[in-house]
């Protein structure tokens, strides 16, 4: 192969390479990514506007005690499956993100043992009601603000009061239910 041959092939590689990189800045330029200002996915929780210094009231114009007389045990079991990605129910369970919820209601908050709870929570003194965890499900940073519980809240009574009806059932002596509760349609599958 004489000098001119290869001179030409030569010439064809570096022309090609040539190519492909003025190609690749120019791809680059034009389909250059943005990248976030903060890493990561917001998630956006729907905060209802509420006047200064006024608590948001539930959404509903039922109480809870209307509400658990139709609320039903395997509802509310259904419903909390959304809460076993931070939650568990078992007695003894371990806890996960959130605290094991066995016997919560009468239970006094921030008390789980080896749960590290906010300090929001840890000053919130007292045993947890079934109006308390009505309102807390309802909204749990409007109720407790700083806690570390992300969760929006559950917006529908009913399915509210179908978990807190759950939850009761979750101990080895749960707690009796409110009076209206009590007095419901005979049939009715509170236990």
């Amino acid at each position: 192969m004489d000098s001119f041959e290869l001179n030409k092939l030569l010439g064809a590689i570096l022309g090609t390479c040539l190519a492909l990189l003025a190609l690749n800045i120019t791809a680059g330029a034009l389909f250059t990514p943005t990248n976030p200002q903060k890493p990561g996915y917001e998630i956006a929780a729907i905060e209802q506007p509420s006047e200064r210094g006024k608590p948001q009231e539930p959404t509903s114009q039922e109480t809870i005690e209307k509400l658990l007389a139709s609320a039903t045990v395997e509802k509310g079991e259904q419903a909390a499956k959304k809460c076993q990605t931070c939650h568990t129910f078992a007695k003894g369970g371990p806890n996960r993100v959130g605290p094991n919820l066995w016997g919560i209601i009468g239970r006094p908050r921030a008390s789980e043992p080896g749960y590290d709870y906010s300090a929001a929570m840890k000053a919130k003194a007292g045993n947890w009601t079934i109006d308390d965890l009505n309102e807390f499900l309802l909204n749990p940073r409007g109720y407790v603000p700083g806690t570390k519980m992300s969760f929006a809240g559950i917006p529908r009574g009913s399915e509210r009061a179908d978990v807190i009806a759950y939850l009761n059932s979750l101990s080895d002596s749960p707690a009796p239910l409110p009076k209206a509760a009590e007095n419901a349609v005979p049939g009715s599958k509170i236990q």
